[in-house]
């Protein structure tokens, strides 16, 4: 929950502060309310022509066996560490900079130089862009094994936080400095990134495409992963794991090599995988 949580948050937030200074620039301007939303329309429905794609992706590939399911959530898994790591990159160089474009871009539809229609296809394909990863970091989460009803609670309060935190500072109600809230969500994101790039690791051994790491660490005596803080439902614990624990007792075909729940034959890629989740 708390993963969609603070993904949904930063992206609206950042969908909201664009969308912020474009109504500021425009204040008086005729027609900008109608403008606006329209872009918020159609940024939103192009984020769910995004989803029902990478629906119809994903189940595709579960046609194929438990091996290649496991592959794509790791494909994914690293696709989402990697656009993280870029985005969180690009807008720690590139954030004030889009913010700037924004408002020119809304003085010069105020002034005249250019028609109100513009800020349709500014806040559109701001909420399109953030719409979109929103959409690929959720599948990340959902991959590495987040419940629907955890992510679709976690994305409801991420959108309500943002929308609000994103109108108070328009409205000027609150004086914090975008900077830092993009600091603070950074570095969560940041964790988060790793923890996903250590579920992608645990979806490649399951389908042996890496051999396993042998035992790395054990946290669990001080923070389960099924725990309230270990799920995230409690204190902020992105991408926690509890850590690696090779299975003493590895005995054959069937047998778990890791220390959660579940059952693999060893025996290849195609080999069905059985049971819960399964630490790295």
């Amino acid at each position: 929950m708390l993963s969609a949580l603070i993904i949904v948050f930063r992206e609206v937030l950042e969908a909201a502060l664009v969308i912020g200074i474009v109504c500021a620039a425009t204040r008086g301007v005729k027609g900008r309310g109608a403008m606006v939303t329209f872009g918020i329309g159609a940024g939103i429905a192009g984020a769910m022509l995004v989803a029902r794609r990478w629906g119809a992706d994903r189940g595709s590939g579960s046609r194929h066996g438990a091996w290649l399911v496991e592959l794509f959530n790791a494909l994914i898994l690293l696709t989402v560490v990697v656009m993280l790591g870029a985005h969180i990159l690009w807008m720690s160089r590139h954030g004030e900079e889009l913010a700037r474009d924004a408002g020119r871009a809304g003085e010069s539809v105020r002034s005249g130089q250019k028609p109100p229609r513009i800020l349709a296809a500014l806040v559109g394909l701001a909420v399109l862009r953030e719409g979109s990863e929103v959409v690929l970091f959720l599948y990340g989460i959902a991959a590495g094994g987040s419940t629907a009803a955890a992510m679709l609670t976690g994305s409801v309060a991420g959108v309500g936080l943002g929308a609000l935190v994103g109108f108070a500072l328009y409205s000027g109600l609150l004086t914090i400095p975008s900077r830092h809230l993009f600091a603070v969500s950074s570095a969560l994101l940041t964790l988060l990134a790793a923890g996903m790039a250590g579920q992608a690791a645990k979806f490649l051994i399951q389908a042996d495409y890496l051999p396993p790491l042998g035992y790395l660490w054990d946290s669990s005596w001080l923070i389960r992963n099924d725990s309230v803080v270990g799920t995230g439902a409690g204190p902020p614990m992105p991408g926690y794991e509890a850590g690696a624990r090779r299975h003493a007792g590895v005995d054959g075909p069937g047998r778990d090599q890791w220390g959660r729940g579940g059952t693999r034959a060893c025996s290849g890629p195609g080999a069905p995988w059985r049971g819960g989740e399964t630490a790295v």
